[in-house]
């Protein structure tokens, strides 16, 4: 008889049952409604701060008609990758869509946003090649940049001191690719992209530029990181995802025609994924009409996060570097975070824990994440049953 050594070495990792057995297990909780301000689980009506629908998009009936719409006339599933059988009208016209909205030449979908990071990031730097990480940059990059040729150097978040430092290093023949998130997910904060782009001026380096949670939010009518600086000339591949703003799944990249042509015959995660389901296309074409329509829901989001940002600070919460409806509440303590989200929870305030490794524990986090629909009235009260949680935790 064997020993299944596998089943052996898994059970080892006893994090999740520790938690559980300390009734602090943040996680996995079912919701039983659609993703809005107001979510149901357990049962309970509870007010809903966890989430990356930065434009309110999710449950918008204008997007479930249009995949409704979109599944009646394509079905469910396109039965296959891009490559071969599992190209659309529908998806040709969205990526054509997306490219005017970022402003490049083309674009391509893939079925998730992660797989964009994984098939762009591994499939462009060869063997004498350079890819150039900020340290905060998504999990999906680091993925990619694994399966990566290229060598792989980060730099410290946001220092473009030492990104230079870096890029002395490099041969100056070789391919620079230097990749960022153009917000970051966790603490909020933007890219230093005007400082960037003068470095990948000075020593011949390209950028690429995560806009998962720009797009919808930053630049004009939402249009993201480089259209915020007013650099989209400036950067060679923008990327983005369907599954915050735009309220779908997915994710694309843009660029222009040589870089998509090349991404649309060697990106693997591309090649060899189902593609897009039409109801996902359909209700993305149609959240970026919305988006694009009605710029009063940008200006609500923005007045939102100023106004929560200043709420929290006026009560003597850490938000970090914060700058977009991200804003992160510092605990720099896993447990107290755990214990605090499902304190909440049961206030009815559903909130995320951040810990490693996304960040090191000395950076552990609550997320607040804000929606273009919640309210004010909304916000005050999350604000005060957060205070007085943090204030039980000894937080502040």
């Amino acid at each position: 008889m064997r020993t299944n050594l596998l089943q052996k070495n898994c059970a080892k990792y006893t994090a999740p049952q520790e938690a559980q057995a300390k009734g602090i297990y943040p996680y996995y909780k079912p919701i039983q409604s659609e993703q809005s301000t107001v979510v149901k689980i357990n049962g309970k009506q509870v007010l809903m701060f966890g989430s990356n629908s930065y434009l309110g998009l999710a449950n918008d009936p204008r997007l479930k008609e249009a995949a409704i719409e979109a599944i009646k006339k394509y079905g469910t599933s396109c039965s296959g990758s891009r490559f071969l059988n599992g190209t659309l009208d529908i998806h040709v016209a969205l990526e054509e869509k997306l490219a005017k909205l970022v402003g490049k030449e083309a674009a391509v979908c893939f079925s998730t946003g992660f797989q964009v990071n994984l098939g762009v990031v591994s499939a462009l730097c060869g063997r004498n090649d350079y890819l150039l990480l900020d340290n905060l940059d998504h999990a999906s990059i680091i993925e990619g940049s694994r399966l990566s040729f290229g060598k792989v150097w980060k730099y410290n978040h946001n220092d473009m001191d030492n990104l230079e430092a870096k890029l002395k290093l490099c041969n100056p023949d070789s391919v620079k690719l230097i990749v960022t998130d153009g917000v970051f997910s966790m603490e909020g904060d933007i890219v230093p992209l005007p400082r960037m782009v003068e470095l990948a001026d000075q020593y011949n380096a390209s950028i690429m530029v995560d806009d998962a949670h720009a797009l919808g939010v930053l630049g004009h009518q939402g249009r993201g990181t480089s259209d915020h600086f007013g650099l989209t000339d400036k950067v060679d591949l923008i990327m983005g995802t369907f599954s915050k703003s735009f309220g779908s799944l997915g994710g694309f990249i843009a660029a222009d025609f040589d870089i998509i042509n090349f991404l649309k015959h060697n990106a693997r995660s591309l090649i060899f994924s189902a593609s897009m389901p039409p109801a996902n296309v359909a209700s993305v074409s149609k959240a970026i009409d919305i988006m694009l329509n009605e710029p009063e829901r940008i200006q609500h989001l923005w007045d939102l996060s100023t106004y929560a940002r200043n709420q929290f600070k006026d009560r003597g919460f850490d938000t970090g570097h914060s700058e977009t409806p991200i804003i992160p509440l510092f605990v720099r303590n896993s447990e107290k975070a755990f214990w605090l989200c499902n304190r909440l929870l049961d206030d009815g305030v559903f909130v995320t824990p951040v810990i490693a490794p996304a960040v090191p524990e000395e950076d552990v986090m609550i997320r607040f994440a804000l929606m273009a629909t919640h309210s004010f009235e909304q916000v005050d009260e999350a604000v005060e049953k957060i205070t007085k949680a943090f204030k039980d935790a000894g937080v502040i």
